[in-house]
């Protein structure tokens, strides 16, 4: 049976992680993070030796040619690998969430990384999580979905996620930085986060993350989803 190449976008908090990951343990796809790039390079420019300014087109130009950034199936499952180092929880910080989406919208940072995503996703097989997966890095995916959500939902998802990590924050913080983190992603030039013209949009306000998996299921031709295919 012929793999399929499938993205899910959306804004930060909408569910995106939870449904991808689902889908592709499913399917027995390779599930691949690509906001966790974006993050790996923020966090390679704010722990940088030498100061890197986000405006400097060819200081980040040299960053991105001197970092190695790739996937690792490890302890904690897939773990994004700095140079040889488990960066997985330094990248789910608010500070760097800021400056990853300030670092995605620098052409010189998105056509490094476009290279990188395009070659994983050759064999398909892969469910792409990110913001302009099926705009722009595959606009020819097999599936397309845009998970998204009330900017009150989503705000509440994320401060649960981060009470517990990051000191002293508050709800009222966690959604004002989504919320300019939104205007950021939207009106950004270069690939603004929209959703596809023939992407699937799924809200998933009200919904768990089970129950978005089963309405995306409902898109999936027959031979995908039937009982014999699915892994549990």
């Amino acid at each position: 049976m012929q793999r399929l190449l499938i993205t899910i976008d959306g804004p930060a908090g909408a569910g995106k992680t939870t449904v991808s990951k689902l889908l592709a343990e499913r399917l027995s796809y390779i599930y691949v993070d690509t906001g966790a790039l974006y993050r790996g390079i923020a966090l390679a420019v704010k722990t940088s030796p030498v100061p890197v300014s986000i405006d400097d087109e060819k200081a980040l130009q040299n960053l991105c040619q001197s970092v190695r950034l790739h996937f690792e199936n490890g302890e904690k499952g897939n773990c994004l690998m700095l140079n040889g180092m488990d960066i997985s929880d330094q990248i789910r910080t608010p500070e760097i969430s800021m400056l990853a989406s300030a670092v995605s919208a620098k052409t010189v940072v998105r056509e490094y990384l476009l290279d990188l995503q395009r070659e994983l996703g050759r064999q398909k097989g892969a469910v792409f999580e990110g913001r302009d997966m099926g705009t722009v890095v595959f606009p020819d995916a097999d599936l397309k979905f845009f998970i998204h959500a009330s900017l009150k939902v989503r705000a509440a998802r994320r401060y649960e996620e981060l009470r517990d990590k990051t000191k002293g924050i508050s709800p009222k913080a966690v959604e004002k930085d989504m919320e300019k983190r939104d205007h950021n992603d939207s009106s950004r030039k270069i690939a603004p986060l929209r959703p596809a013209e023939d992407a699937i949009s799924i809200d998933s306000s009200d919904l768990t993350g089970l129950q978005v998996l089963e309405r995306m299921l409902e898109y999936f031709p027959r031979q995908y989803t039937s009982t014999s295919t699915l892994v549990f």
